[in-house]
């Protein structure tokens, strides 16, 4: 299963008349968040691949579509729809995408968990604290345990737009990752993480790592992974 990864910016590469033969043998699409819901509809419509989003904390202009607390008591919401699944604060799975399971082999849903936003940095709207990320996190917990039950494991793909702690982040208030991040690898131990919000600017700065038993993915632009992993073994460690 080949799976296209696209942030923070719109990459000339996938916003181009050749989309389709370039990306022929997508099987699926992760957006991380801070794009516009034309690219993501774009990418849709041309793809017809299933197609899931977290928002960022730029490009909100629709956020109050997808989250019933920003809306006005007087505000008259028309149904939008760009095409693609809002991922976050929800446990999704995907019964068209199959992975083994990990000991009958049979096949499952892929199973994909989804955050929006990142760090309260001027309180604006898809920033959060430490302790209200925590809260949005517990609220996934049913459904993970549920997968573990049904599906020999909690999670395949974690997609944010922050990034964990000392993983991939920067020191200004802004990019700092979720420590609460953290904790949620070890314990729930998804094959990837997906994030975006750190531009990679310095073709230095890493785009791959691995924390615990995962790896975390940069989607910045675009990105393909595949699951399942075949092997790992040269990517880099993060240790905390």
């Amino acid at each position: 299963m080949k799976i296209l990864l696209v942030s923070d910016q719109i990459d000339p590469f996938v916003y181009s008349s050749t989309i389709k033969e370039v990306f022929a043998d997508i099987d699926c699409v992760l957006c991380a968040g801070d794009l516009s819901m034309d690219y993501v509809d774009f990418i849709v419509s041309s793809l017809n691949k299933p197609t899931y989003f977290v928002f960022g904390n730029h490009n909100l202009e629709h956020l109050k579509y997808f989250h019933k607390e920003l809306q006005k008591e007087d505000q008259q919401l028309k149904e939008y729809s760009c095409g693609a699944i809002y991922a976050g604060f929800s446990v999704i799975r995907d019964n068209s995408l199959l992975i083994p399971h990990p000991v009958s082999k049979k096949p499952t849903p892929l199973l994909i968990a989804g955050v929006s936003g990142s760090r309260d940095y001027n309180h604006g709207q898809c920033q959060y604290t430490e302790n209200q990320m925590k809260f949005k996190l517990l609220k996934l917990v049913p459904q993970l345990i549920m997968n573990k039950i049904r599906y020999g494991r909690y999670l395949d793909i974690f997609l944010t737009h922050a990034t964990p702690r000392h993983v991939h982040d920067h020191e200004d208030n802004c990019h700092k990752g979720f420590k609460v991040f953290n904790r949620f690898l070890k314990k729930y131990k998804p094959t990837f993480m997906v994030h975006g919000h750190i531009h990679l600017y310095d073709l230095n700065e890493p785009r791959i790592s691995r924390y615990d038993q995962s790896i975390i993915v940069n989607a910045y632009g675009h990105y393909v992974i595949e699951l399942p992993v075949t092997d790992s073994s040269d990517i880099p460690v993060i240790v905390d």
